[in-house]
C-alpha cells in the first residue's frame, strides 16, 4: 500500500472509531433511562460499528506484514477479508438485533420516558457522526477523482475508507429514523412508532451490509487491475523490437497497491537467449517503474513460428531482482 494512501486509511478509521466511542456510552445510557427501543438499536448500531473498525485496523496491520514461505505473495489480502467480515457483523449484530428489538417493541408497545434525553442525545450523536462521515468522504473524494461515487466503489481495491463511509451514512440515517419515530411517538402517543423505528434502521443496516458484502467479496475472490493499467503494460511490451505479439496480459489485485501481472508474449525467432534475456529485464523494470503497485512480473515466452507452447517462463520478485523459473 503507498504510503499516502496508508496515511488517509488511517485517519479515516481513527477518526470513525473516535466518534463511536465517544456516543456509544451516551446512547447507552439514554436508552435505559428513557427505555426507547430505537435508541437501543442506536446503541447496538454503534457498538457494532465500533468493533467494525477495530477489525479494520486488525487488517491494516496484518496487511502490511512481509512475504513469508507460508504466504510467499505477502499478506495484502487481509485488507479484503476483515473487511468482508464487518459486512457480517453489521447484519448479524445491528441489523438482527434491531429488527429482533423493534418487533417486540411493536408487539408489546411501551410509552418512553423522559424522551428529551433522546433527542438531545440524537443531536450529539448526529454531530460526531457527521464530523467521522465528513472525514471519510473527503478521503474518498481524493480518490475517487471526477468518477460517480458508486461507480468509484465499484472500482475501488481499497474497500477500508468506502466501508466507513457507509457506516456512517447508515448511521446518520438511522438517527434520522430514530429522531422521526420518537417525536410520532411523542406527538401522537402511540408508542408503537418507537418499536416501528428499531424495524426501520434495522432494514438500513440489512441493506448496508448486504451491498458491503457484495463489493467485499469480489475483491477477495480476486479483481484484475484497472484497464488503463493493463493497457499501458501491453503498450510497453508490444514497442519492443524483438516481440511479434502480445497475447495475454493478465494481472490480479493481491492487495490495495499489491498487483502481480502474468504476460505471454511471442518472441521474433531469430532473437538470441542473451538478446531476450536482457529485453525482458529492461521490460519489466519499465513496467514497475510506471506501475509503482506492480510487484511481480510473470512473462511466458513463445516462439512466434511455434506458438503452440511455451519456451520459458520469467518471474520477477519484490526486489525487482530477475530470476528464471523453471
Amino acid at each position: 500500500m503507498a504510503e499516502g494512501n496508508a496515511e488517509g486509511t488511517g485517519k479515516v478509521v481513527y477518526a470513525a472509531i473516535a466518534a463511536n466511542l465517544a456516543i456509544t456510552v451516551t446512547k447507552f445510557v439514554a436508552a435505559v433511562m428513557t427505555g426507547s427501543s430505537s435508541m437501543l438499536s442506536e446503541a447496538v448500531h454503534s457498538v457494532v460499528d465500533t468493533g467494525n473498525e477495530a477489525l479494520m485496523l486488525v487488517g491494516l496491520k496484518r496487511s502490511r506484514k512481509p512475504p513469508d514461505d507460508r504466504h510467499p505473495f505477502g499478506y495484502a489480502r487481509e485488507l479484503y477479508f476483515w473487511p468482508f467480515v464487518v459486512a457480517l457483523v453489521i447484519f448479524a449484530g445491528g441489523a438482527v438485533v434491531s429488527v429482533y428489538e423493534g418487533v417486540e417493541k411493536i408487539l408489546h408497545p411501551q410509552p418512553v420516558e423522559s424522551p428529551w434525553i433522546n433527542f438531545v442525545v440524537l443531536g450529539i450523536a448526529f454531530v460526531m457522526e457527521a464530523v467521522s462521515w465528513v472525514v471519510a468522504l473527503r478521503e474518498f473524494n481524493a480518490r475517487r477523482g471526477d468518477a460517480g461515487m458508486f461507480e468509484s466503489v465499484h472500482a475501488s481495491k481499497d474497500p477500508t475508507v468506502f466501508i466507513v463511509l457507509f457506516e456512517d451514512s447508515a448511521a446518520l440515517v438511522g438517527l434520522g429514523i430514530a429522531a422521526v419515530c420518537l417525536a410520532a411517538d411523542l406527538l401522537l402517543d402511540l408508542p408503537v412508532f418507537d418499536g416501528i423505528g428499531s424495524v426501520l434502521i434495522g432494514v438500513v443496516l440489512a441493506v448496508t451490509a448486504a451491498f458491503l458484502a457484495y463489493e467485499t467479496k469480489s475483491l477477495l475472490i480476486g479483481e484484475s487491475a484497472h484497464p488503463e493499467l493493463v493497457r499501458g503494460v501491453r503498450t510497453l511490451v508490444e514497442q519492443e523490437p524483438i516481440v511479434d505479439r502480445v497475447n495475454e496480459v493478465l494481472t490480479i489485485h493481491l492487495g490495495p497497491e499489491t498487483v502481480v501481472v502474468n504476460l505471454s508474449v511471442d518472441i521474433r525467432d531469430e532473437v538470441a537467449a542473451g538478446e531476450l534475456e536482457k529485453t525482458l529485464a529492461r521490460v519489466e523494470n519499465l513496467i514497475r517503474k510506471r506501475f509503482p503497485e506492480i510487484r511481480r512480473v510473470f512473462t511466458e515466452v513463445r516462439a512466434a513460428a511455434h506458438a503452440a507452447g511455451p519456451i520459458a517462463v520469467r518471474g520477477s520478485r519484490d526486489s525487482g531482482d530477475p530470476r528464471e523459473i523453471g
